[in-house]
């Protein structure tokens, strides 16, 4: 069941449902960005700083003897030291302007940048030309620095990506690509090496490092038969590992692939400027031309070198660096803050899309559950003892695979002579009948034992109930509980108190089990014995009765989850030991498998989406006022610059807010 469950939900792994009309990259807007040194390579700080010294030497003695470089031959001096630092400052500016008006996309701010820059050179005003691009510069640096920041988590992740496998050869170990090992080889990893692809401890025990996949800092005991992931750190002994997974198939490779995809996925508030800048650029543009050309015309005494420069001082007041750089870096921060706390958010998209979220959907087991079976109560009838029923059961499970019996083995501890065990078979949907020692047992739900027509007074106990008889005599129950994660409770609690409307769980589980799991958790509501299609079509109906503004969030682990992740609007996985399915097809991944942390990521959300909108308000403000002070002849270039700058500056540090 679980492999055609795999086979048929697989192939959402790719589906982007509603999302996809989100995900368009605008690549003018990274063109406009103009940070070619980060988008091809590492960023160098020395690299950066070192041209802005340069032209810091050349400016600052400039300004100092200004008119006595004035006053050269044709103003020889003054051009000999402000042209190449107006180069080396504006290069990248002035590259990218010609580049676009090739292109015919003239209406940018590298394009009022030029504009403005040239027109004060050709009205002789050195100093504000080359300050411009000076303090863009600078600007553009504090946010590479922020930006280089706000990497350092996402990039920490990067760097678990294990250079080499042991693999173990005839008595002999090897180096190789992890890309070339199989599935069922045996792997070498010793102390203080990274666990390259994921398997099974077959030798060996230690402790892990699992931050880079959690975020958890404690280290992780693990033993002989326990699964190990790729991008752990083993810190003690040496383990012997059989590979279960091939390299692209572990759980470094699918984290590593979503983080390298999150950055193309822009949210509505991104593409909100890139159309904004569409409208402003060539207003600003025209208003200018107008500043230019018409109070000559108008007003009496009005010169034009006056009004060229108010036009000019009004081009450089309105370029938009504060938005065009500090909007993307507040969602950049976003992610890279998320991931810094265990949950990977792939575009920030679904940071926008988090902020409405009214309506939270959880699976039941693995995710409010551990999904780890347990022995909770045994209780014996009709002459049995514990001990004995518990005996009685682990002989007659022995066979099987299921969770429940691995439990009940796992409770009895001892080890279980198969020779004892005849005449095995499971009897689908109902349980098990073999011969132990002898006697004809039986073992599993009530039905089973109506279907054989035994005698019972215990047909409506709660939980997960394993029922015995031994020749046709009831013989009692055991009870099998699955254990509620530690921070379960709490997070539906920290839902409720930021104003999440609705709670609601969704569980294959039976009736009984799914009521009390609901109490124990205060959740509103729950729905029972579902297949997977049935919680997608109650994911759809969640969705249609949430309201125009709401969004529904659902939060799984399973491969039978897969389908409603995709259905949600926003799809969370617990990615620790979630399923590849779940995993791939979620636009979020919690990594420390805490419930808790959906609660923290809409609070990352709702912090980036406040910072967002201050930086665009504070922006639109300042600008609004020195384009008045600039068309009424109060501001001069050097306000102009300042105020473009300074937005720039404060809206970057605020945007770095989110990060923390």
């Amino acid at each position: 069941m679980k492999q055609k469950l795999h086979s048929e939900f697989s192939g959402c792994s790719n589906c982007e449902h509603d999302h996809d009309e989100n995900h368009n990259h605008d690549h003018t807007s990274d063109e406009n960005h103009n940070h070619d040194h980060n988008h091809g390579g590492e960023f160098n700080l020395k690299n950066e700083v070192l041209p802005l010294v340069v032209v810091l030497s050349l400016y600052a003695p400039g300004v100092i003897f200004e008119n006595q470089l004035h006053n050269t031959f044709y103003s020889i001096g003054e051009y000999l030291l402000f042209i190449p630092a107006y180069l080396l400052s504006g290069w990248s500016v002035l590259k990218t302007a010609g580049r676009n008006l090739l292109r015919v996309r003239v209406f940018d701010e590298t394009f009022l940048m030029t504009v403005a820059t040239l027109g004060a050179i050709a009205i002789h005003k050195l100093p504000e030309a080359v300050g411009v691009m000076l303090f863009y510069k600078i600007g553009e640096l504090f946010q590479d620095v922020a930006v280089s920041r706000s990497r350092s988590s996402i990039k920490a992740l990067l760097e678990v990506r294990p250079d080499y496998a042991n693999i173990q050869t005839e008595g002999e170990l090897k180096k190789v690509s992890p890309e070339t090992v199989k599935i069922g080889d045996i792997i070498v990893v010793k102390p203080g090496e990274k666990i390259p692809l994921d398997g099974e401890i077959i030798d060996g025990n230690s402790q892990v490092d699992t931050s880079a996949l959690t975020g958890e800092s404690v280290p992780r005991t693990v033993r002989l038969g326990e699964t190990v992931l790729a991008g752990m750190i083993n810190k003690m002994g040496v383990l012997n590992i059989k590979v279960t997974k091939l390299f692209d198939e572990s759980s470094i490779a699918k984290i590593l692939d979503l983080v390298q995809n999150a950055k193309s996925k822009k949210a509505p508030t991104e593409k909100f400027i890139t159309k904004f800048a569409r409208y402003y650029t060539p207003i600003v543009v025209f208003t200018s031309l107008a500043v230019a050309l018409l109070p000559p015309l108008l007003i009496s005494g009005a010169t034009s070198s006056e009004w060229i420069y108010r036009a000019l001082i009004l081009l450089v007041i309105s370029c938009p660096c504060g938005l065009v750089i500090s909007i993307p870096l507040g969602y950049f921060g976003g992610v890279g803050g998320a991931a810094r706390r265990g949950i990977l958010v792939k575009g920030s998209t679904f940071l926008d899309t988090l902020n409405a979220v009214n309506t939270v959907v959880f699976d039941k087991t693995g995710t409010l559950t551990k999904g780890v079976f347990k022995v909770a109560k045994i209780v014996p009838l009709n002459g049995w003892n514990e001990q004995e029923l518990l005996q009685l059961a682990a002989k007659v499970e022995s066979h099987s695979n299921h969770p429940i019996a691995q439990s009940i083995r796992k409770a009895y501890g001892r080890k279980i002579d198969e020779f004892e065990v005849r005449d095995y078979e499971e009897i689908a949907g109902y349980g098990i009948r073999a011969k132990v020692e002898n006697r004809v047992v039986i073992a599993g739900s009530a039905r089973l034992l109506h279907r054989e027509e035994i005698t019972h007074d215990n047909c409506q106990l709660e939980g997960t109930v394993i029922h015995l008889a031994v020749d046709n005599i009831y013989a009692g129950y055991i009870v099998i509980a699955d254990e509620l994660k530690e921070d379960a409770r709490l997070a539906i609690q920290a839902l409720k108190r930021m104003g999440v409307e609705r709670t609601v769980m969704l569980t294959g589980d039976n009736q009984a089990i799914a009521s009390q799991i609901a109490q124990q958790l205060g959740i509103d509501t729950y729905e029972a014995e579902l297949l997977p299609e049935e919680k997608v079509n109650a994911i759809e109906k969640l969705i249609s009765t949430t309201g125009k503004h709401g969004k529904v969030a659902f939060v799984g682990d399973g491969i039978n989850d897969a389908p409603v992740i995709a259905r949600a609007d926003v799809g969370m996985a617990m990615g620790g030991l979630g399923s590849d399915a779940a995993i791939e097809t979620a636009d979020i991944v919690i990594m420390t498998d805490a419930p808790s942390k959906v609660a923290e990521a809409i609070q990352i959300a709702r912090k980036t989406r406040q910072i967002v909108w201050q930086n665009i308000g504070f922006a639109l403000a300042i600008k609004v006022v020195f384009i008045g002070l600039g068309i009424l002849g109060i501001a001069t270039m050097w306000e102009a610059v300042f105020a473009d700058v300074g937005v720039a500056l404060l809206a970057i540090l605020n945007a770095t807010r989110a990060m923390k």
